[in-house]
């Protein structure tokens, strides 16, 4: 079944020098990009991440230090990489946990002004899970009975994830062949940031969702402890979530003027 779009979807996925959203750094990126008249076009760029890539994180992607010597930095591919998925809604494995959340910081390092507020997520990992818990390679070989023998290849993982949301919208009658759809099914908690330290409550209000404030309205919390925000901003949270806390704080300036 081939995907219902409305505008591109861009399937992507990352290598990176580790699993901390704030610290660590793309090694390489691959892009999938799926046009609603069913033209596919790819890219993928080999990046230097300007810190060692650990030992024990080169055994699993096969990327080592040698590899990205001579390799552009993420800052100098950010632009192209911006142009190719801005105008697109995005997919992934595991996506709206890891990768969306760590290109945002990339992006953001770069002094590109990476926002989602137009944009639909489709987690194919969140959609397997509901339905069948397993993980890439699994899936890959369940719903298209094919061995995915170049795993933790970002080529390779981003390409095995695109056949897998088709084959799923094949066997799962209740999936709707549509983006939103599949961005609201995949999504497991509405977030006010990527990274999941703001949450939206019943009344779409942005709350912290950890901590001595966990639960609480960000407003509130800002409003009647105000010296928290510098504590936010100068602690290590991701720098997306720090930039949803300033457009909150801003607000909040706003209507006491108004």
């Amino acid at each position: 079944m081939q995907l219902n779009l409305t505008k591109p979807i861009c399937f992507f996925d990352l290598e990176t020098t580790g699993i901390n959203i704030s610290k660590d750094r793309i090694v390489e990126i691959s892009i999938l990009k799926v046009h609603p008249d069913g033209k596919e076009e790819s890219k993928t760029w080999v990046v230097n991440p300007e810190m060692p890539i650990p030992a024990e994180v080169t055994a699993i992607h096969g990327i080592s230090d040698a590899d990205v010597a001579d390799k552009p930095t993420f800052k100098e591919l950010s632009k192209e990489i911006y142009n190719l998925i801005k105008d697109s809604d995005l997919g992934g494995f595991n996506s709206n946990r890891f990768d969306i959340p760590l290109l945002a910081e990339e992006m953001l390092r770069a002094e590109v002004d990476f926002d989602m507020k137009n944009t639909q997520s489709v987690d194919v990992q969140t959609i397997f899970h509901k339905m069948e818990q397993r993980t890439l390679v699994a899936a890959y070989k369940f719903y298209c009975d094919k061995d995915l023998s170049n795993a933790h290849s970002a080529e390779a993982d981003t390409k095995a994830t695109y056949e897998v949301l088709k084959a799923q919208l094949d066997r799962y009658e209740d999936l709707e062949n549509d983006t939103k759809f599949l961005a609201e099914f995949s999504s497991r908690k509405k977030f006010a940031d990527f990274a999941g330290f703001l949450i939206f409550n019943k009344e779409d209000e942005e709350c912290f969702s950890f901590g001595k404030h966990k639960g609480k309205r960000v407003l509130e919390v800002l409003d009647k402890e105000p010296g928290y925000f510098g504590w936010l901003l100068n602690a290590d949270f991701p720098l997306y979530t720090k930039k949803v806390l300033t457009a909150i704080k801003l607000r909040q300036f706003n209507n006491k003027l108004s």
